[in-house]
């Protein structure tokens, strides 16, 4: 099997982190062959760029489209691994690359300016979808892997206050102030869509002297240990698995919908249509559980985003190996 000989594991592949002298990203040297998609070759003779942004779950994303597009017959370029949200979407609107795994609740709200999300997952695709189209970007059927927020707690305090819901939280708040700590991230702490819009919606009133802000990877530890009672996550981190968290329901619909789906370059789709037909049945695959499974293998157990997608796409059967 080939590999990248010019990418980091990270994915950062600017000329300053491969050191391979290029600008715009290494080309993508899988040796990979049609599996259940990519039959035929409909992208032969496509050159392709794909990105991504910089953490775990958006590199493996990233990856899995590449070497889907591979699978495809297309020459695949890798930029995945850019900093921030805005980079990557830019790159793909501005025709600097061709496409993208996106979040539809991070394009409802922070790229396209809506304040209140769409509380359908469908329904909330569908109006990205058609705003989007405005800007050149054209948005593929969307995951049932939602990378939303949550609250969770470990499996001792779990059964000691038997909450399973958010609502079950804030009845806790009220009758026992002193068991409802939170540990939170700056940014959920200051966010409408984070812990001031849960505290309004489920009618919590959690103390500050309860609310601890850190960095996302202590929360995970610190909530496994139990000094928070309860820890903000994500629900397609590998942590929750690995630390066998119990995550709250959000009973209200509260938090946005953040189901990921392709992003396409409007232009770039109309001269190569198969990319819908190759990537459709790889985004229906992803859920949840998919997501939480690989984000493991990365943030666990140390492997690299890329093998890490190219083994599941070879255990799919979406693609074989040369």
């Amino acid at each position: 099997m080939r590999r990248r000989t010019c990418a980091s594991a990270a994915g950062l592949l600017l000329a300053a982190a491969a050191g391979c002298g290029l600008t715009s990203g290494s080309p993508l040297t899988d040796d990979v062959e049609p599996g259940s998609i990519g039959r035929g070759e409909p992208l032969k003779g496509a050159q392709l760029t794909v990105t991504s942004k910089s953490f775990t779950e958006q590199l493996i994303l990233g990856s899995i489209m590449g070497i889907a597009f591979e699978a495809a017959g297309a020459d695949v370029i890798d930029r995945t691994g850019i900093q921030g949200s805005i980079g990557s979407r830019e790159a793909v609107r501005k025709g600097d690359a061709d496409a993208g795994y996106e979040y539809t609740g991070t394009a409802w709200i922070t790229y396209l300016g809506h304040s209140k999300p769409i509380t359908d997952p469908q329904e909330q695709w569908e109006a990205v979808k058609k705003e989007d189209a405005g800007n050149g970007l054209v948005w593929l059927p969307p995951s049932e892997l939602d990378n939303t927020y949550a609250l969770a707690m470990n499996q001792e305090n779990a059964k000691k206050y038997g909450t399973k819901t958010m609502s079950d939280v804030a009845k806790l708040a009220k009758s026992d102030p002193g068991a409802v700590n939170l540990c939170v991230e700056v940014e959920f702490a200051n966010r409408a869509d984070g812990l001031p819009g849960m505290q309004k919606a489920y009618g919590m009133d959690v103390p500050a002297r309860n609310i601890t802000q850190m960095d996302t990877g202590i929360i995970y530890t610190q909530t496994d240990k139990g000094s928070c009672t309860f820890g903000e996550v994500f629900t397609t981190d590998g942590r929750i698995r690995s630390m066998n968290l119990a995550v709250m329901d959000d009973d209200r619909k509260f938090f946005p919908n953040y189901n990921a789906a392709p992003m396409i370059n409007a232009k770039s789709l109309k001269e190569w249509p198969a990319i819908a037909e190759v990537l459709n049945p790889v985004t229906a695959r992803l859920d949840n559980s998919v997501a939480q499974t690989l984000n493991a293998k990365v943030d666990v157990d140390g492997e690299d985003p890329h093998q890490v997608a190219l083994d599941w796409m070879v255990e799919e059967g979406f693609v074989r190996e040369g």
